[in-house]
């Protein structure tokens, strides 16, 4: 007796970043954000990436030969346990309207999936939550939790919201004095770090990460090139860079940070002591400094071991928001358990 073998509705298969460009842009619209944005986007991230093309994948329609969907990861130098490995995050999944269901979009990470396993040594993402039943499905494990706190330099516009003008601005005034002069204790008898921004990567990015620790767990490369790309050529965003100097001249640390609705967002940092969590000092230098400028608030958001949040918290960071991050290791679970993570909001895709 013949048996039919029905054909998959949906196949999954590779992609160009040059020869699909139009494709996923196409895809990408109406699900992604504006339009010119995302070409810039697509232009920096896929074609000028700044290590090495990310693997794309796409999903095909059979009925009808149409591609309709896309999703990629980006690759990224990590190193763990002191040795590099080949590191992938999950980007810009994104199905067509009419194909937008859980069976395509499982066959198209499924798809990409398997070209990590056999390319990279880790695939990671932060799905939303609502994604993550999917991720489960094919092999993702919970790592960690990326926390974003933040921290009010100009107390007036939150009172705003509990009380009238006239009483708000007075109050906030009285309070921004108060925790001002906290911040000048605090800091008394600590290092001093001369601050100063630039809007460029610094060469001695490149000293700072050779020469400071990093610890056994996993963690992003952090030199002069990733800041350069993944900052100074980015275009959806402009960065400015807090360069922190010891007194004999030597970059010490530095932050990467963006600007939206009055707050000064820590994307990105590294110190000398960043493998074992940010000493107290550099926080200081930060708050002084975004104070200075202006600033109502700074956030930074981090996935790290509770120990490297010590220092965020006794200065007055407190928890705002909390998102997963999932993973799948090519190999076997390496040493039995999860390592350690040091992650940060520059480690998604922009």
């Amino acid at each position: 007796m013949n048996v039919a073998v029905q054909a998959p509705l949906y196949t999954a298969q590779a992609g160009d970043v040059l020869r699909h460009r139009d494709t996923v842009l196409a895809i990408w619209r109406d699900n992604l954000g504006d339009a010119a944005a995302m070409r810039a986007k697509y232009d920096w991230f896929y074609l000028r990436p700044g290590n090495g093309a990310p693997l794309l994948w796409l999903l095909r329609h059979e009925p009808t030969g149409d591609l309709v969907g896309a999703c990629s990861a980006g690759r990224r130098r990590m190193s763990w346990r002191g040795r590099g490995i080949r590191a992938g995050v999950l980007v810009d999944l994104a199905v067509t309207p009419e194909h937008r269901s859980l069976g395509p979009a499982l066959i198209l990470q499924e798809g990409l999936a398997e070209a990590g396993r056999r390319e990279l040594d880790l695939l990671y993402g932060f799905p939303n939550p609502r994604a993550a039943p999917v991720f489960k499905r094919i092999g993702y494990r919970h790592l960690a939790t990326i926390v974003r706190h933040a921290r009010a330099l100009r107390h007036a516009g939150y009172f705003r919201r509990q009380m009238p003008a006239w009483l708000a601005y007075p109050a906030g005034a009285v309070v921004d004095l108060l925790t001002h002069a906290v911040d000048l204790l605090r800091s008394l008898g600590g290092p001093r770090l001369q601050a100063h921004w630039v809007d460029q990567a610094d060469p001695r990015m490149d000293a700072l990460w050779r020469d400071a620790p990093h610890g056994h767990g996993l963690l992003a490369v952090r030199d002069a090139d990733h800041v350069r790309w993944r900052f100074d050529q980015c275009p959806l965003q402009r960065t400015r860079h807090l360069l922190l100097d010891a007194p004999d001249g030597t970059l010490s640390g530095w932050f990467a940070t963006q600007v939206a609705d009055g707050m000064l967002h820590v994307r990105d940092f590294w110190t000398r002591d960043a493998a074992e969590g940010v000493g107290r000092h550099y926080i200081d230098a930060l708050i002084r400094a975004a104070r200075a400028a202006g600033h109502a608030a700074v956030s930074v958001e981090l996935a790290a071991p509770e120990s490297h949040l010590a220092g965020w918290r006794s200065r007055g960071f407190v928890e705002r928001s909390r998102r997963p991050v999932f993973g799948r290791w090519s190999w076997p679970d390496p040493g039995g358990s999860d390592p350690a993570l040091f992650l940060t909001s520059a480690d998604e895709d922009e």
